[in-house]
């Protein structure tokens, strides 16, 4: 069976990346997490949140941006996630064998540009109709994109 890995560039808000560790260990992916992160990351405040949770999560630290983008060849397919991006997230396909690593930019101000440039033909949006509205809480949209590629590695 494939693997799904969802990495978070530069997480600025505690509880949005608590809820993603906690869709991920659902359905057993991998978190990455990029640094400069925008919290501290220990005991205390894992506690504090009430992640009970958090030390099951598969957890992998980045020191940077550059160094995370090393790992790009481990992958079969890699999607970066963008309300700026054509192409929609129902329109990728993957294979049930495939490792899978979907990135995310930071909730305020989304995937780095430079990344966008270099990576436009991997860039994906999850639809919106609604022109009132910008973006997804970034939870959400890594839940939605996580159980997309999920049903697509056991269904299709």
């Amino acid at each position: 069976m494939g693997e799904i890995h969802v990495a978070l560039i530069q997480p600025e808000i505690p509880w949005n990346t608590g809820n993603i560790g906690r869709t991920c260990l659902a359905i057993g992916a991998h978190l990455h997490l990029v640094k400069p992160l925008g919290f501290v990351l220990n005991a205390y405040e894992i506690k504090r949140a009430g992640l009970d949770y958090w030390p099951h999560v598969k957890v992998h630290m980045h020191d940077d941006g550059h160094a995370f983008l090393k790992t790009l060849p481990n992958y079969e397919r890699v999607l970066f996630l963008s309300t700026h991006a054509k192409q929609s997230l129902y329109d990728t396909r993957v294979q049930t064998n495939d490792k899978v690593l979907l990135v995310f930019g930071r909730e305020s101000a989304g995937l780095p540009e430079e990344m966008m440039q270099t990576y436009q033909s991997w860039l994906f949006r999850i639809p919106m109709t609604s022109e009132h509205v910008r973006s997804l809480n970034i939870s959400t949209s890594v839940a939605i994109s996580v159980y997309e590629i999920y049903r697509q590695m056991h269904v299709l």
